[in-house]
């Protein structure tokens, strides 16, 4: 095991399960050593934490080896986030590990930064909330690996409106990501300006997800598993029937 300290390596075991494929991924320090993406075709139930072992046997590695493990935690798929968390959550307490949860957004924006796919700047993230609704937000890259910065933090709403309002905070230029980002295309080139360039393909976010933690893991702080809770944005469609219900 490398160890948490600032002059030793440190490995990091990230999982995404936001969307129906889903992907894990095994950093040492700043170097992606292993990425596999989920089967569609099968549950994140059942594939977890079976993939995640696999994912370190197949690298020669066990949970004792990991230092931390690191989990997008939304938005996205509410029985994805949660599986998603419990797993990690549960590992991390049977290892006795941090656990930091990031934003699956941010994730997103990272990956295309990180891969010189949006040559720094502005990067905007949309993933699909279903309804003809996007979750969105907007960051500004320095340079380098470092975390972004945010310029419009997370929110769901209709794609127009999302690109009506970036303009209005005086964006232009933006790097767009994310698969309902070129589903939307039209919408956003209706907005002249505010585009500079889309990503495709997406990057698989579980990469992303373990660059993050790692980034706040050095820069100090406590990560307990139990803290983490899912990033919904929306309010899942059970709460608003029963509200509704209970208003009458």
């Amino acid at each position: 095991m490398c160890g948490l300290g600032h002059n030793a390596c440190m490995v990091v075991l990230a999982l995404d399960t936001t969307t129906r494929l889903g992907s894990s991924a095994v950093l040492r320090d700043d170097e992606v050593v292993a990425t596999v993406t989920g089967d569609g075709t099968r549950p994140h139930a059942e594939r977890l934490p079976g993939d995640l072992l696999a994912l370190l046997e197949a690298r020669h590695l066990t949970l004792a080896d990991v230092d931390a493990l690191a989990v997008a935690a939304g938005p996205g798929s509410f029985t994805g986030l949660r599986i998603g968390i419990a797993c990690m959550q549960g590992l991390a307490f049977a290892a006795d590990k941090p656990l930091v949860g990031v934003s699956a957004l941010e994730a997103l924006a990272y990956a295309a930064s990180a891969a010189g796919l949006a040559a720094g700047g502005l990067v905007g993230a949309w993933m699909d909330a279903q309804r003809g609704e996007v979750f969105a937000a907007l960051y500004e890259f320095s340079s380098g690996d470092a975390a972004p910065s945010i310029v419009d933090e997370g929110l769901v709403a209709d794609p127009a409106w999302v690109a009506a309002r970036w303009m209005g905070l005086g964006t232009s230029a933006v790097t767009m990501v994310g698969d309902v980002a070129l589903a939307y295309r039209p919408i956003l080139d209706a907005t002249p300006g505010l585009v500079r360039s889309m990503v495709a393909p997406v990057p698989a976010l579980a990469p992303a997800v373990g660059h993050l933690a790692r980034l706040r893991l050095m820069a100090g702080g406590t990560f307990h598993p139990h803290a983490i809770v899912p990033v919904y944005i929306r309010r899942p469609d059970a709460e608003l029937a029963r509200d509704r219900r209970a208003g009458g």
